[in-house]
């Protein structure tokens, strides 16, 4: 087994805590959520609505795959956490898809939370792998 790489992406937002915004170790990418920052700052303010923040915290998670050198084609397994589930998870759905393939979208759970960070609706992590050398 590799030692874990630590990955601190320059472009993607600040985190909230004291945490890596991707672990990496053996080919395995674990992205830590995003929130809906505009910019870098970790109080830059929010999109309204959660289809805006949606789409930040999808083009957050952009970042920070390319930041390591992958994209949303290798992404296993999501999770996202809403605020409002029964109010934004058809709108939250209706943005998230169209980040990825049909037929070839990650695992995915999702669940209703009382608080997100900062006041967020909604947050998402992805666990990705690296392809194999001559593999696809």
């Amino acid at each position: 087994m590799s030692m874990p790489i630590f990955h601190m992406i320059a472009g993607a937002p600040d985190p909230v805590a004291p945490f890596s915004h991707a672990v990496e170790q053996d080919g395995w990418v674990f992205v830590t959520g995003q929130m809906p920052f505009t910019g870098t700052a970790n109080d830059s303010p929010y999109p309204e609505g959660v289809e805006a923040q949606t789409r930040q915290v999808m083009e957050n998670l952009r970042r920070v795959l390319a930041g390591c050198g992958l994209g949303f084609e290798h992404v296993l397994a999501a999770r996202i956490f809403l605020t409002r589930f029964e109010e934004d998870y058809e709108k939250m759905n209706a943005v998230y898809a169209g980040y990825f393939a049909p037929g070839k979208r990650p695992a995915r759970t999702c669940v209703g939370v009382t608080a997100l960070a900062r006041g967020a609706r909604v947050e998402i992590d992805f666990v990705a792998r690296r392809p194999t050398a001559g593999k696809a």
